[in-house]
């Protein structure tokens, strides 16, 4: 039996307020029933909501690609642990994606909350944070593009199949949508986690000059140029076929032929 969308809220509540996301090694989840319920919810939630939602078992390789996209997909730091739990289950797809603000201050704003943090600690902060991300994407593409490459032969599997019924079919096909909008995802929030930074630090900088953004802006660079890692993995148009983002608005065009 599928629970409606609406009444998913209700049963959350208590979970909600009673828990937070927790990050554990290489930028992962903290593995705990507390992330793994609110994942099993997100997968009934993005069905409920017609996005890409697959009821079969995970892959190694996929379960270690929901895992690795933890790290972009949550904030780099919030002032809120509300924000911070709200974020969470976005990233489970709980909520949906296109809920969250553009909020390109986000992170400066966090850093200069921390009242007992100095100038240099902010942008060793700064720092941390962008290199954290630059060496995690190399190995986020590796294991995207194995997920994906699996994901073509399974495709290619599916006519040659005579025991597969059409509830089979739908959820394999399902499941390479749902693998190829969260590569989309991640990809879509590394530039925005970019535009975050860039920001902070040029703020930063007018606030507290020091010599210690030479570091930062040398770690904004490393992330920046790894970030086109990401492109080739699935179609530059990923992002607006799965909803992440809106579609550009197209031009009227003028008729062919006009009447006089």
């Amino acid at each position: 039996m599928t629970i409606p969308f609406r009444l998913l809220p209700v049963g959350l509540a208590i979970g909600v307020l009673a828990s937070c996301a927790q990050q554990g090694d290489f930028g992962r989840p903290k593995a705990g029933a507390w992330n793994s319920l609110i994942d099993a919810t997100g997968t009934l939630a993005a069905g409920e909501r017609h996005a890409p939602a697959s009821a079969s078992p995970l892959t190694d390789d996929e379960q270690d690609l929901r895992n690795r996209s933890w790290r972009f997909l949550m904030p780099a730091m919030t002032r809120d642990a509300f924000l911070d739990i709200l974020a969470n289950l976005t990233r489970a797809r709980v909520l949906p994606p296109s809920w969250r603000p553009d909020d390109p201050a986000g992170y400066h704003a966090s850093l200069r909350t921390g009242d007992a943090l100095s100038p240099v600690s902010r942008y060793r902060r700064l720092s941390d944070d962008a290199v954290a991300d630059a060496r995690l994407i190399p190995a986020f593409v590796a294991l995207a593009v194995r997920v994906v490459d699996a994901d073509a032969r399974r495709l290619k599997s599916l006519p040659f199949a005579r025991t597969l019924d059409d509830w089979d079919v739908r959820q394999a096909a399902m499941r390479v949508a749902e693998n190829r909008c969260l590569i989309a995802w991640v990809r879509l929030e590394t530039g925005v986690r970019i535009e975050g930074y860039r920001y902070a630090l040029e703020h930063l900088y007018a606030e507290t000059p020091d010599p210690a953004a030479v570091e930062a802006e040398r770690a904004l660079a490393m992330l920046t140029a790894r970030r086109p890692l990401l492109d080739p993995v699935v179609p530059a148009d990923a992002a607006i076929r799965c909803g992440l983002v809106p579609a550009p608005a197209v031009a009227a065009q003028p008729p062919l032929v006009v009447k006089y």
